[in-house]
């Protein structure tokens, strides 16, 4: 990775960090990290965008902006951003409202069924994890996606 490119992604992260340190309620927050996971995979690609969804959770949880109930879900929760991510990468250039709805409903399955099947979580936790996911990715991507023609504009790359 290039120093510009590295300098972006550490950029893009603080933003992202930054959003969840603001200890906004979740509709908010949430939205706001997926929608910079979105971007994050724009500017940078797909792995740049799964670095930044590795590390969102881990710090939030070490920071205590995560609840210690969410403690176990972590590697799910990253996984859920891998897979929204990729499905987005992979897809956009077909379609990229189809790339955000598939890569949403993925990672919704993934954290609804980890906590169904895998996971002993508290219920107030395991329904965290479940609808409030969906619409968190699809509003950030959402948001993402409207926003991101008028970065292009401005000629920043």
């Amino acid at each position: 990775m290039t120093l510009p490119n590295l300098t972006k992604l550490a950029l893009l992260l603080g933003l992202t960090l930054a959003f969840q340190m603001l200890g906004l309620p979740q509709p908010v927050t949430g939205p706001a990290v997926n929608a910079m996971l979105i971007f994050s995979t724009l500017f940078l690609g797909p792995l740049a965008g799964a670095l930044i969804g590795m590390l969102t959770p881990i710090i939030a949880f070490t920071h205590g902006i995560l609840a210690p109930a969410l403690g176990p879900a972590i590697p799910f929760i990253i996984l859920g951003n891998w897979v929204y991510i990729f499905s987005f990468a992979f897809i956009r250039k077909t379609n990229k409202y189809l790339a955000l709805t598939t890569g949403a409903g993925l990672k919704f399955l993934l954290l609804a069924g980890a906590v169904r099947f895998l996971l002993s979580v508290p219920p107030p936790v395991a329904k965290a994890l479940q609808l409030p996911q969906l619409i968190t990715a699809l509003a950030g991507g959402l948001i993402a996606l409207i926003v991101w023609p008028a970065i292009q504009k401005t000629g920043i790359k």
